[in-house]
């Protein structure tokens, strides 16, 4: 879907074809991306999650999330915080993509929720191809 290095293109067309849908929501190094920004989210994010949203979304989309894109992402994040909380082995698994190592200290199913939410986000159309 890419334009050829010959050709200059001022705007590239929205694109999802299967494998780069494969690679972005399942690749180690994307993964271990959104942990990283998961963490971020985590521990600089602030006191609530809205806050923490908030401070993903302006990180990674550089603007604050709309109040609909707010709260489907605060539900997406209690679903997963729910999901990890009883299924703490999903969380450890999750949080060990990738070639570096998760902190010792981080609690396993706040930072495998929030790695969803990273994961979410750096999957965005806006995030690939428009920042």
């Amino acid at each position: 879907d890419a334009p050829s290095r010959e050709t200059c293109t001022v705007q590239r067309p929205r694109t999802n074809t299967p494998l780069q849908a494969l690679v972005l929501m399942n690749d180690p190094v994307y993964i271990e991306a959104a942990r990283s920004l998961g963490l971020r989210i985590l521990t600089e994010g602030g006191a609530t999650p809205d806050d923490k949203i908030r401070f993903a979304c302006q990180t990674v989309l550089s603007r604050l999330p709309l109040p609909q894109e707010l709260n489907q992402l605060r539900q997406a994040y209690l679903d997963e915080l729910r999901h990890f909380e009883s299924n703490r082995i999903h969380a450890n698994q999750l949080i060990h993509v990738g070639a570096s190592e998760p902190p010792l200290n981080a609690d396993i199913s706040k930072l495998a929720a929030w790695t969803i939410i990273g994961n979410i986000l750096l999957n965005l159309d806006e995030t690939i191809t428009k920042n």
